[in-house]
């Protein structure tokens, strides 16, 4: 690990012990060391520049659930400590709303959620990130249905004019990572598989995952099986059926004691012209940005991890139906 503190025995280590010293053991000093200092962080809801953004942010998320934990549950990641690594890191968060915060008066309710964020790092740094965090999970295990949470957020921060841009390509301030992943062959499989879904060949569903396929998407909803497969992917594409789909990194791994893994960034950028998950069609112009893991097995995809916003999409049909 050149360039690393030699406390970390790998890159995966790296970001699962910067991630608990962070937030667990709240060292949120070290986020001056460990985060550059002027890094581009985006997420669905917003575009950020600089650590200070990042330390004020982690504070009042812990300001709100103070015994938030964050159980990483896998990291796949690319590159080499000489030209930069991206890791995909996976965490299940565990927390109770223990105080007021932006997502209301504290309830006390024990929440499970989860996020992907995608982390450049280099000489011991992270100096570029992507950060998807299921809102939907988390809104509505508060009794909060995401549109409604949405519509209230628009009228925190003012209304339709003043309210905070959700992110697109055109607010992107661009960072030093350039790459794209790698071109290992499950990443590539996986990225093939969902750009056949996106092109309504959803046939491939029963022909490439097992029929006993473990799913997580978004909202917090577990299931199972081909089915459920059909109709996640069905419902978002049919809210968006004239959408283009960028797949914007991949990343394919096979590691020991693990199952062949993938890591994908994708969006779908245009217009809610359908329906499907996200109700009557709108025309709004909508930017979704996904990241989606996958396991493998010999009877194809076993598990399939799949976060993002839908309060970030709600309120970009909001911003347009006023």
């Amino acid at each position: 690990m050149k360039g690393f503190d030699n406390k970390f025995k790998n890159f995966p280590d790296y970001i699962l012990g910067i991630t608990q010293e962070i937030w667990e053991q709240r060292g949120l000093a070290t986020l001056h060391d460990y985060y550059a200092e002027h890094i581009p962080v985006r997420s669905p809801g917003s575009m950020v520049i600089g650590n200070q953004h990042v330390i004020a942010a982690t504070m009042a998320t812990l300001a709100e659930f103070p015994d938030r934990q964050l159980l990483g549950e896998d990291v796949i990641w690319s590159g080499s400590p000489e030209d930069g690594m991206l890791s995909s890191h996976r965490i299940l968060t565990t927390a109770t709303h223990l105080g007021d915060g932006v997502y209301g008066k504290a309830s006390g309710k024990a929440l499970k959620y989860r996020v992907i964020a995608d982390c450049h790092a280099k000489n011991n740094q992270i100096d570029d990130e992507w950060l998807i965090r299921d809102q939907g999970a988390v809104v509505r295990q508060l009794g909060i249905d995401p549109k409604e949470y949405a519509a209230d957020l628009i009228a925190q921060e003012g209304g339709l004019d003043y309210c905070v841009q959700p992110f697109t390509p055109a607010i992107d301030v661009p960072g030093p990572y350039k790459g794209k992943g790698n071109d290992n062959e499950f990443g590539q499989q996986y990225a093939d598989l969902i750009r056949r879904i996106m092109s309504a060949e959803m046939s491939c569903i029963k022909a490439e995952y097992d029929r006993a396929c473990q799913l997580e998407h978004p909202g917090g909803v577990s299931s199972h099986s081909w089915d459920s497969a059909e109709r996640f992917w069905m419902g978002l594409r049919a809210s968006f059926p004239s959408a283009e789909l960028t797949i914007d990194h991949q990343i394919g791994r096979q590691d020991p004691m693990m199952p062949p893994r993938a890591a994908i960034r994708f969006s779908l950028q245009g217009r809610h012209d359908g329906w499907g998950s996200f109700g009557q069609p709108t025309g709004a112009d909508v930017y979704i940005m996904a990241a989606v893991h996958a396991e493998f097995g010999p009877n194809g995809l076993r598990r399939e991890f799949v976060v993002f916003d839908e309060t970030s999409v709600w309120k970009q049909i909001l911003m347009h139906t006023g």
